[in-house]
């Protein structure tokens, strides 16, 4: 019995021994950090402070040639190419030759107009019969009017075939069935999209011969975001570098902001028109466009200063009572190790620089 009420004793001990350790934790968990239990050893206060800041709008762009002195050379019909006497880079000239095209159209065209002229010929030597016979009537006005239909008719197929054949670029009285292909415009050759001895076919393929464009003016073209469209405007002036010439800088302005958001990046293009006379800016080339805004104050911050938890930026700062706290903060723009807060901190205020990361809980605790 004495036993029994012993035991029942050490039990409850343990039972009160163990409630208190948990309490214990429990209060530890839940409880701030004291100042002497957060780290210190690797943290860097420095107070930071408003900096006027040059709020220069840049977005990437690249060159690119105006469609409207872009053309793409088809075959004029089908047949094989022959003599292809142009290649990229190239400069051509307005109704320069590029290459050669042998067609079995032309004789086909050619077999077409000399039916119709045989035709029409057989229609006049009807007509001027059924004159005659009508003229002591022989034949009736019924069946002189219907001589006369079928004559116009074959004069006007035979006029349809010759144009067909001018159409090709051929004469119908000509024995040829080689055609010239030739550049429409003034231009530099940007693509060849074939090659001699290939078969054309002009209503089917989707390969032309020859890309040929004017880049005495050429477009630079960026991506402007959803946010920084209500900063720029028609005719804004421009400055803008290419990565082939960084130690120049080309002005020009805002000639049109598109009218519609790509769904992927929520950019509408901006475009602004180079004068190319020496054709130094080529057609894919990287640019960078740099527009001026007023300048702004903004607190600077060192990159290290900065943590991101998820959609959420913050940093920590430091209490009166020696404690780090943190607080959320907004961001702007990020150059050579620096970041601008542009909400969430005060002029003059401290923050935690360095060793930031070592104050944050330890995760699942």
């Amino acid at each position: 019995m004495m036993t029994s009420r012993i035991c029942c004793s050490i039990l409850r001990c343990a039972a009160i021994v163990a409630g208190a350790a948990l309490t214990l934790v429990g209060c530890r968990r839940s409880a701030p950090l004291e100042p002497t239990q957060q780290p210190t050893a690797n943290l860097k206060v420095e107070a930071v402070y408003t900096q006027p800041v040059d709020s220069a709008l840049r977005i990437p762009g690249r060159v690119e040639a105006d469609p409207l002195r872009l053309v793409h050379v088809y075959a004029p019909l089908s047949g094989r190419l022959l003599d292809l006497k142009i290649s990229p880079g190239q400069e051509v000239h307005k109704g320069q030759t590029i290459a050669m095209l042998q067609s079995g159209d032309v004789a086909q065209s050619r077999s077409d107009f000399e039916k119709a002229r045989i035709e029409a010929e057989r229609a006049d030597r009807a007509l001027t019969r059924g004159r005659l016979l009508a003229a002591h009537e022989v034949m009736s006005q019924a069946e002189l009017q219907e001589l006369q239909a079928t004559d116009a008719a074959d004069h006007a197929e035979e006029e349809r075939a010759r144009q067909r054949i001018h159409e090709l670029g051929f004469s119908e009285n000509g024995t040829t069935d080689v055609a010239p292909i030739i550049s429409p415009i003034n231009g530099t050759v940007l693509e060849v999209g074939t090659a001699s001895g290939e078969m054309q076919r002009s209503l089917e393929t989707t390969n032309g011969i020859a890309t040929v464009a004017n880049l005495d003016e050429v477009w630079v073209t960026g991506d402007l975001f959803e946010q920084d469209l209500g900063a720029v405007h028609l005719h804004d002036p421009v400055s803008i570098t290419f990565s082939a010439y960084p130690r120049e800088t080309f002005r020009g302005n805002v000639a049109n902001i598109g009218e519609s958001l790509d769904p992927s990046t929520h950019a509408v293009k901006i475009r602004v028109v180079l004068a190319n006379p020496s054709h130094r800016l080529k057609p894919d080339m990287f640019a960078t466009l740099s527009l001026s805004r007023p300048t702004v104050l903004r607190i600077i911050v060192p990159q290290t200063a900065v943590l991101h938890d998820g959609n959420v930026t913050e940093v920590y700062v430091p209490t009166a009572d020696g404690k780090y706290v943190v607080r959320q903060v907004t961001t702007g723009a990020s150059s050579d190790g620096r970041v601008e807060i542009i909400s969430g901190l005060q002029n003059g205020e401290k923050v935690v620089t360095e060793g930031a990361a070592f104050l944050r809980e330890p995760a699942g605790d």
